[in-house]
C-alpha cells in the first residue's frame, strides 16, 4: 500500500510537470508566431522600399527602382541581400517617428552573379529619402565592400541618390568620406551656388550632365538612353574583366580561328597619307566576331580606347583615329590613353596598339595647358605597363608621338608594321621646309626623302619592329603571340609606389 501510493504520490508529481512543461510550450510557440509576423512584416516593407506612391512616381520618371536594377544586372535567382533590417539612427528633425523608419534605409547590398561569376552589388533606393547617404546607408555600404575584399570579387554601384543626408549632418559626411560616392548630378557645387559665385547661369543638365561629362570633362565613361540599356551593357562590360587583380585576364569559347586572314585589311590604308580612314574598322576586323566595346566614345575621340577578345582572350585595345584631328595626340587624348593602359596593366589585360600617328598637337592652347606634362602620362603608363604588349603600325608614327605609342623603346613585346608605315621624325613635307629650304630641286629632293624614311624600312632595319607583315594577317600574328606571352612575367625593384606625372 506505501508502494502504492508512493507510485500515485509520483504519478501526481509527473502529471503536475507535464501540465506545467504544455503551459510552458504554449507560451513558447506563441511568442516564435508573433516575431515571424514581424519579420514578415519588416520584409514586406524593404521590399517597398518607400512606398508604392514613391515607386510609381520613379517610373514616371522613367527610371527603375533600386530592387529592379539588381533584378536586371543579376542572373535571375542569384542575388543574396544583406542588412535588410538596418535602420537609420538619427533622431533629430523628427527623424525617430515609425513613419520615418524604413527596413534596409535608403540603398540595397548583397551579392549575386553574373552570367555565373560573383558580384557583390550597392543600389540606392531614390524612394526613401532620395536615396541620401546616412550613417547606417554608408555602414551597409562599406559591410559588402570588405566582404568583396576578402574573397577577391567585384563591387559595383548603382548610384540614384540626392548626396548626403542632411538631416544627419557630420555624420553622413564621415559616410562618404568612408566609401568615397559621387552623388547622381555629377557636378561639385550646384546651379544655385555657381550662380550666386560666379554670376553664370546654368542649367543642371549643362553644368553635371550626361552630355557634358561624356563629351567634355571625360568624368562619366558611357551614356545610356535608360537604365535597362545601361544595365544590359553593365553585363557585357563585366564579361570583359577579371574578378580581382589576382585573376588572369578571363578566357571564353572562341568560335572565330584564330588563324583567319582579313583581306580586307590590305587595302583599307588609302594611298594619299592625308586622307583619313576609320581605325574602328581596323579593330572590328581583327578582333573576336567583331565585336569591341568602346570607353569614353565621345570624349577625345582622336584615340580609341576599349575592350575586345583575341582568340577568347580579353585585351585592351588602344589606337589612334585619322578621322578625327588626323589622329594627333593632345591633352585630353593623353589622359583618356593613360587611365585606359593603367587600367589594363593594374588587372593583368594584355595591350593591343594599332598606330597612325603624325605627332602632338601643335598650339599655344596645348603647350599653356602643359601637352608635355599630359603627355608624359600615356608615355609612363606604356612603359611601366608589364602585361603583353603588341603594337601595329598601321601608317604613320611620327615624332615623339611614335615614342609614346607603344614602341620598342617602352618595352613593346611585339612591334610590326604594315607596308604603309611611315616611322620617322615627321612627315616629308614638313621634312622638305626645315631640311632643304632653299633647294634648287625640291621635288627631288622630296623623293630622296620619301624614299630614305617614308617606308617600315629604317625601323626594321634598326631592330625597332619586329617585322613587316601583311595586314591581313595581322589577326594571325597577334593570336600567336599572345599565346606566347601568356606566360610573361616581369620583375620590377621594389618601390613603395610609381611616380607618374600628374
Amino acid at each position: 500500500m506505501a508502494v502504492a501510493m508512493r507510485v500515485a504520490a509520483a504519478g501526481a508529481r509527473l502529471g503536475v510537470v507535464v501540465s506545467g512543461l504544455r503551459v510552458a510550450v504554449r507560451s513558447l510557440c506563441s511568442q516564435p508566431v508573433s516575431i515571424n509576423e514581424r519579420i514578415e512584416n519588416k520584409r514586406r516593407a524593404a521590399l517597398l522600399g518607400g512606398g508604392q506612391r514613391r515607386i510609381e512616381a520613379q517610373h514616371k520618371r522613367g527610371k527603375l527602382t533600386a530592387r529592379e536594377r539588381i533584378s536586371l544586372l543579376l542572373d535571375p535567382g542569384s542575388f543574396v541581400e544583406s542588412d535588410m533590417f538596418v535602420e537609420h539612427r538619427c533622431s533629430d528633425f523628427g527623424m525617430a517617428a515609425d513613419k520615418n523608419k524604413f527596413p534596409g534605409d535608403s540603398v540595397v547590398t548583397g551579392r549575386g552573379r553574373i552570367n555565373g561569376r560573383l558580384v557583390y552589388v550597392f543600389s540606392q533606393d531614390f524612394t526613401v529619402f532620395g536615396g541620401s547617404l546616412s550613417g547606417a546607408h554608408a555602414q551597409k555600404v562599406c559591410k559588402i565592400m570588405d566582404q568583396a575584399m576578402t574573397v577577391g570579387a567585384p563591387v559595383i554601384g548603382l548610384n540614384d541618390s540626392g548626396g548626403a543626408r542632411i538631416q544627419e549632418g557630420v555624420e553622413s559626411l564621415a559616410g562618404y568620406a568612408d566609401i568615397f560616392l559621387d552623388t547622381s548630378y555629377l557636378f561639385i557645387t550646384g546651379p544655385d551656388v555657381v550662380k550666386s559665385v560666379t554670376n553664370e547661369d546654368v542649367t543642371q543638365e549643362e553644368l553635371g550632365g550626361a552630355k557634358t561629362h561624356t563629351t567634355m570633362s571625360g568624368v562619366a565613361h558611357r551614356a545610356f538612353e535608360n537604365d535597362i540599356d545601361a544595365l544590359c551593357n553593365l553585363r557585357e562590360f563585366f564579361n570583359y574583366l577579371p574578378l580581382s587583380s589576382q585573376d588572369p585576364a578571363p578566357i571564353r569559347e572562341c568560335h572565330d580561328p584564330s588563324d583567319r586572314l582579313v583581306p580586307e585589311l590590305d587595302t583599307i590604308v588609302p594611298l594619299e597619307s592625308t586622307k583619313a580612314y576609320n581605325m574602328v574598322d581596323i579593330i572590328h576586323s581583327v578582333v573576336d566576331e567583331r565585336e569591341f566595346f568602346e570607353i569614353m566614345p565621345n570624349y577625345a575621340k582622336n584615340i580609341i580606347v576599349g575592350f575586345a577578345r583575341m582568340n577568347g582572350r580579353t585585351v585592351g585595345i588602344v589606337g589612334n583615329q585619322p578621322k578625327v584631328a588626323s589622329g594627333c595626340l593632345d591633352i585630353n587624348s593623353s589622359v583618356k590613353g593613360a587611365r585606359f593602359v593603367r587600367f589594363c596593366d593594374a588587372f593583368n589585360i594584355p595591350l593591343i596598339t594599332f598606330v597612325d600617328v603624325p605627332g602632338f598637337l601643335p598650339g599655344t592652347a596645348q603647350e599653356y595647358g602643359g601637352i608635355i606634362r599630359h603627355g608624359a602620362k600615356l608615355l609612363y603608363a606604356f612603359a611601366e605597363a608589364t602585361v603583353p604588349k603588341v603594337t601595329v603600325i598601321t601608317r604613320k608614327a611620327y615624332g615623339g608621338a611614335y615614342d609614346v605609342m607603344s614602341s620598342k623603346h617602352l618595352c613593346g613585346d611585339s612591334n610590326y608594321a604594315w607596308p604603309t608605315a611611315e616611322i620617322a621624325v615627321m612627315g616629308a613635307k614638313g621634312a622638305m621646309e626645315i631640311i632643304f629650304k632653299g633647294h634648287e630641286n625640291v621635288d627631288a629632293a622630296q623623293a630622296e626623302y620619301i624614299n630614305k624614311f617614308a617606308n617600315p624600312f629604317p625601323a626594321a632595319v634598326r631592330g625597332f619592329v619586329d617585322d613587316i607583315i601583311q595586314p591581313s594577317s595581322t589577326r594571325v600574328r597577334i593570336c600567336r603571340d599572345l599565346d606566347v606571352l601568356a606566360s610573361k612575367k616581369v620583375q620590377r625593384p621594389w618601390r613603395k609606389h610609381a611616380n607618374i606625372p600628374l
